[in-house]
């Protein structure tokens, strides 16, 4: 069965889309970005600090669904430059240690000028 996911402990979605889709065992996740949910903005200015706030947002979605970051088996996640790099993959190192599959790309930009984005597949 289709179930919409949607947290306050998340940020809000800024377009026609919904935080996540729970389908089944399944939960497809919408790119999270570095968005305090409290305030609705960007406050952190580091990859690192944006790249935390971004996964405990992806965190506060699986937590509503009620799946953790080991039910994660698909990441893919976006830079805005590939310098950020090594910084992104330490602090998401601290999130994920059960090595889900994943993606890693730069583009060109992110919404809002964030530095990173992130969207998972999970599955119970």
């Amino acid at each position: 069965m289709k179930k919409i996911i949607n947290t306050k402990n998340a940020p809000a979605a800024i377009g026609p889309y919904g935080q996540a889709v729970q389908l089944d065992d399944f939960l497809f996740a919408s790119g999270q970005l570095p968005i305090n949910p409290v305030s609705g903005i960007i406050e952190a200015t580091t990859i690192e600090e944006q790249a935390k706030q971004v996964l405990e947002n992806v965190k506060a979605i699986l937590e509503e669904s009620g799946m953790y970051l080991d039910d994660v088996i698909k990441t893919t996640c976006f830079l805005s430059n590939m310098d950020n790099f090594a910084a992104f993959n330490q602090v998401y190192g601290e999130y994920f240690t059960n090595t889900p599959a994943r993606s890693c790309v730069a583009v060109l930009e992110i919404p809002k000028g964030a530095l990173c984005e992130v969207e998972i597949i999970a599955h119970k």
